[in-house]
């Protein structure tokens, strides 16, 4: 096969002038960075590296759901073991790809360190080592044995370390004799401004309390606390050169500016924590391994967000950081089938009682020890209020993906030391992430591989399966749509309901889900199936009863809109079918395939693209994550004649 000749506008030498820039800073070339690079599309550059690779200049390798990693004939080992981990990063000055150190104990252990990107590969981990890496990075992905952390200087500003050289020469254990000094100094500038600001509370002559943000060094002071706070909205006076009097109810406000500026605020004040929760875990609860060290993690801490998939028991380790704090806590949640549902789990996993469990939503209002409310209902300045004149102990912020900025924000005046976040998929395309590591705390999770290999959590097998237009109609109204209504046509692709016919009688007498993100496909579906709809129009009685039907086995088959995504306890469901996207994130996929995780049984997820239509783009990038999650993923040309 000859090289592909580049589209119009675009000469050769453009794309190797961007291969070769890509290789001297990383051991692999994906078509995402050259069409970063030339200003081109993804099929673009992905037909200039597919020509290179026929010509032989370049080998090529496929990772996760169908990615492909292009590499020098000579880096084909580094990329055979890396690959991996290095293929969803964005390319950076690299200057060191050997080895960093084998540790004696562990012969199998092999760290692959990336000072300028501050990224460490580690084949086969000791447990010192990962026991150091979840204090002072983040794990970004996984692949068997293999998983690639980041140390961000998020992760370093929330770092339980209380002296930088102890943190320093645990972090040299991890990466031995290749340290870096560059690395070193980075790392330094992070730690010292985590240190130069913090809140702490003072009384007047009269014994009224007050805030004083105090900073380290006079210099930082001046050029920052002075140039981005506003006398009167965040402060009233300067009491020193290092010190200014904050106005009241402005800390939020205050250490939101400085977080901005770089410099997290320590917030050293006396929080009226409110009273005692007496929260006890029930007697037959016991905590898995991973569970004990969130909570661990969490108590050093006081802040972070619990990451894992569905079915991993993000909730259960909620509850008991609720029984280590014991003080009244705030738990928010998208919707109301998930605020009742947090009501249930209380009970049944505590020796709280239901009048000590407050609802906050809807035509429900209470505020209790232990209250849950919808992060609409919170935002509402008619509401937070009364959120705003309780002091709380720990807020719980669950499916936290939801707690970006433009709703967070408005109660983020809600204080408390501790605050947790919880979400399976923790990533936003929309680039909000850094949100809500930022609003709420650093993530604190295990990795999906291990959960699979030790039983906790089934690995679904996921099929992407490539429907053909079911007739030539459809083709044609599909061309002459435009924008969204090309999706809703792909969608209501004849074919489509076919494929889910069959679907449901090869897994006849199994739980089936089958999700779609138009409600009037869900309408046709339930019609022609004889199966029940649940979408934002289904009363709370009729989705609640239909759930319950679903989970005593009263029907198999439930179609469910978006809100079946998140918020809904359907434990039994072994088979997930994707039947259309509204331009899903790749979080949504994710949650979606989450619904057939439980700790046992093999589970089955199929994805339906209408082949020929933009679905397919959204189904490559969608699947990716899962992939990269050690999920396997194939891809099938369906065939209904």
């Amino acid at each position: 096969m000859s090289e592909s000749k580049p589209s119009r506008g675009f000469q050769s030498d453009d794309f190797k002038t961007a291969v070769n820039e890509v290789l001297k800073e990383s051991p692999v070339v994906t078509s995402r960075w050259i069409a970063e690079l030339v200003g081109c599309s993804r099929e673009r550059a992905r037909q200039y590296l597919k020509g290179k690779f026929h010509e032989g200049v370049l080998d090529r390798r496929q990772v996760g759901g169908g990615a492909m990693v292009y590499f020098p004939m000579e880096m084909q080992r580094v990329a055979s073991q890396f690959s991996e981990e290095i293929v969803s990063r964005q390319p950076t000055n690299e200057k060191d790809t050997s080895p960093a150190k084998t540790d004696n104990n562990s012969l199998d252990e092999r760290v692959l360190f990336f000072p300028s990107r501050r990224e460490i590969a580690v084949d086969h981990p000791t447990k010192n080592t990962r026991s150091i890496l979840s204090q002072t990075a983040h794990l970004v992905d996984s692949t068997a044995n293999s998983y690639l952390y980041k140390v961000s200087k998020e992760d370093i500003w929330s770092t339980p370390y209380n002296e930088f050289n102890v943190l320093r020469n645990d972090l040299q254990e991890v990466f031995g004799d290749k340290w870096d000094k560059g690395f070193e100094s980075r790392i330094k500038n992070d730690w010292t401004r985590a240190h130069q600001f913090q809140l702490r509370t003072e009384t007047d002559e009269n014994g009224h309390k007050y805030t004083v943000l105090q900073a380290d060094n006079a210099g930082v002071f001046e050029d920052v606390a002075k140039r981005k706070l506003k006398h009167n909205k965040h402060y009233t006076e300067f009491l020193s050169d290092t010190d200014l009097r904050v106005r009241n109810e402005a800390e939020a406000d205050v250490k939101e500016r400085l977080y901005e500026e770089g410099y997290p605020v320590i917030d050293n004040r006396h929080l009226e924590e409110g009273k005692t929760l007496s929260i006890e875990l029930d007697d037959d609860l016991t905590l898995r391994d991973y569970q004990e060290e969130w909570l661990s993690h969490f108590t050093d801490r006081k802040s972070g967000v619990f990451v894992g998939p569905s079915g991993s028991g993000k909730t259960v380790a909620a509850i008991a950081v609720m029984a280590e704090i014991k003080g009244e806590t705030l738990i928010l949640v998208p919707t109301q089938d998930l605020a009742r549902q947090w009501k249930d789990e209380l009970i049944e996993k505590t020796n709280l009682s239901p009048y000590e469990i407050g609802q906050y939503h809807g035509n429900e209002k209470q505020i209790r020890p232990v209250t849950v409310a919808t992060y609409d209902t919170a935002a509402m300045s008619r509401h937070r209020k009364l959120f705003n004149e309780r002091k709380w102990g720990l807020i719980v912020a669950d499916e936290c993906h939801h707690a970006v900025a433009s709703t967070w924000k408005r109660f983020r005046e809600i204080q408390s030391k501790s605050r947790l976040g919880l979400s399976a998929t923790p990533i936003r395309e929309s680039g909000d992430a850094k949100q809500i590591y930022t609003l709420i705390g650093p993530p604190v999770g295990s990795d999906w591989g291990n959960l699979f290999t030790d039983g906790w959590v089934s690995k679904p097998k996921v099929d992407v399966l490539m429907t053909p237009w079911g007739s030539e109609q459809a083709r044609e109204r599909y061309k002459r749509a435009e924008g969204n209504q090309q999706l809703i046509e792909a969608a209501k692709n004849p074919a489509k309901r076919e494929a889910i016919k069959r679907l449901i009688h090869r897994h006849e007498s199994e739980k089936i889900l089958v999700f779609v993100d138009w409600i009037e496909q869900g309408e046709q579906l339930s019609s022609e199936l004889s199966v029940p709809f649940i979408c934002g129009e289904t009363s709370h009685d009729e989705r609640e009863r239909r759930y319950e039907e679903f989970r005593n086995g009263d029907i198999d088959v439930l179609i469910v809109s978006r809100i079946g995504d998140e918020g809904i306890d359907l434990p039994d469901a072994e088979v997930a079918i994707l039947a259309s996207t509204r331009g899903s994130s790749r979080a949504q996929t994710g949650q979606r395939a989450g619904r057939t995780m439980r700790p046992y049984g093999e589970s089955q997820v199929y994805i339906l693209l209408t082949k020929g239509s933009g679905e397919e783009d959204w189904g490559r990038e969608s699947t990716q994550y899962l992939a990269e999650k050690g999920i396997d993923v194939t891809k099938t040309d369906l065939k209904l004649n």
